[in-house]
């Protein structure tokens, strides 16, 4: 995870230094593309490979009638979605970069290489599975060491259209990673065939699935509409410096849902009471929001050196969007651990609801503000969805926090 972190902030340095805050605007929009691509490409599959590879690791049967099924299911989407991609890469270079068509390239390199990306997702979900953690550390690592260099190259020769490039291409090379893990586990041509494929496999992982889905694609479509509606109103550096923001934010919670998946997580699946779970609830309120406190206290008092040191000097109008970027993650932060328990319970229904509701609110929230605060209007529109959030959730947990 630090390294991670220390590698990514490596990256936005140098992603701000060549390209600045409108390239950075136009990279956020890539990416967001990429996650609702990911989610679709993969099914949404990864956690419920993770949880059905780690209860039958003995039954290699079972095994086998995961591994193939995932693997025609996968095949038939990714070629599907790699010639929509392809043929269609006008579309989709308009909408996502408007009518500069000097990107058209991004798309059709994407359509060539999303298998490959697809599949290293799915790979490094089956290596978890058999709870070989330190191989999914190292895959992580190399992973992450080739991305930065050849992130840094592909800037450096080609600026903008290097960084857009570097986020396709970067996720595709993590396949011949994983693919040298997993072949050490399993003999991946022996156990995958046609006659093990099984229905019933994938209407167990369909609930994870979905969770999956309308978690990140329609998260991530949200995002990108209201990227767009910023561009189009207030100019592509205001959206550069919401994504400057963005990425701080990212860092920081990456802690918070590292610990809640390691740690709190599991407790939250063995909770067998009301009491036990409010446990659970209370122990993350006194040992990891007090910390988020203190720590978004000391980044808005450094906020200058902040963006200075990750960024330039032409971010820095960023800094008058921390207060309310910090504000509304310190509700995120408090409602993480109660939106957990969605997950932990499976509660499909009541999570879809929930996050449809969420991005419902978020995206409206923004047009609204952003017209009457400019772009501090979509920070406060977090800082509102965020807190509506949290009420939500502890009125719908309230047995469990109050009893």
């Amino acid at each position: 995870m630090l390294i991670k972190i220390a590698f990514g902030v490596l990256t936005s340095k140098v992603v701000a230094v060549f390209v600045g805050p409108n390239g950075m605007a136009l990279v956020a929009n890539l990416r967001n593309f990429m996650t609702s691509l990911e989610s679709i490409s993969t099914l949404g599959f990864q956690a419920g490979i993770v949880k059905y590879i780690t209860e039958n690791q003995e039954n290699k049967t079972q095994i086998q009638k995961i591994i193939s099924t995932v693997f025609y299911c996968l095949f038939c989407i990714t070629f599907m979605i790699s010639c929509i991609l392809y043929l269609f890469s006008d579309y989709w270079n308009y909408k996502i970069f408007g009518s500069n068509k000097e990107y058209l390239l991004i798309f059709k390199v994407m359509a060539l290489i999303l298998p490959l990306y697809a599949f290293s997702l799915v790979f490094i979900s089956i290596v978890n599975g058999f709870c070989q953690f330190k191989k999914v550390i190292y895959i992580n690592i190399i992973g992450t060491l080739v991305g930065f260099v050849l992130t840094f190259f592909l800037i450096h020769k080609y600026t903008i259209l290097g960084a857009l490039l570097s986020i396709t291409i970067t996720p595709a090379l993590m396949f011949f990673v994983t693919f040298f893990y997993i072949s050490k586990q399993i003999n991946l041509f022996k156990n995958i065939k046609i006659k093990y494929f099984d229905f019933q496999i994938i209407k167990n992982l369909s609930s994870y699935s979905l969770m999956a889905l309308v978690s990140a694609v329609l998260g991530s479509l949200v995002f990108l509409a209201i990227r767009n509606h910023i561009i189009e109103n207030l100019g592509l550096k205001q959206a550069g410096f919401w994504e400057a923001i963005s990425r701080i934010s990212g860092y920081y919670m990456l802690f918070s849902g590292t610990l809640l998946t390691l740690y709190f997580l599991p407790k939250l699946i063995l909770a067998n009471s009301k009491q036990e779970t409010k446990l659970v609830f209370y122990s993350y309120f006194k040992t990891t929001l007090p910390i988020y406190c203190l720590g978004f206290l000391i980044l808005y008092f450094l906020r200058h050196f902040i963006i200075q040191t990750l960024f330039t000097k032409d971010f820095l109008p960023t800094t008058d969007l921390f207060f309310w970027q910090l504000f509304g993650d310190l509700f995120k932060v408090a409602s993480l651990v109660l939106g957990f328990q969605f997950i932990a319970k499976k509660m499909t229904k009541e999570f879809v609801i929930s996050e449809i509701m969420s991005l419902a609110i978020l995206y409206f929230s923004s047009i609204y503000f952003i017209k009457i605060y400019g772009i501090q209007g979509i920070v406060i529109a977090q800082a509102f969805d965020n807190f509506l959030y949290l009420i939500v959730l502890v009125i719908f947990f309230r047995k469990n926090l109050f009893s």
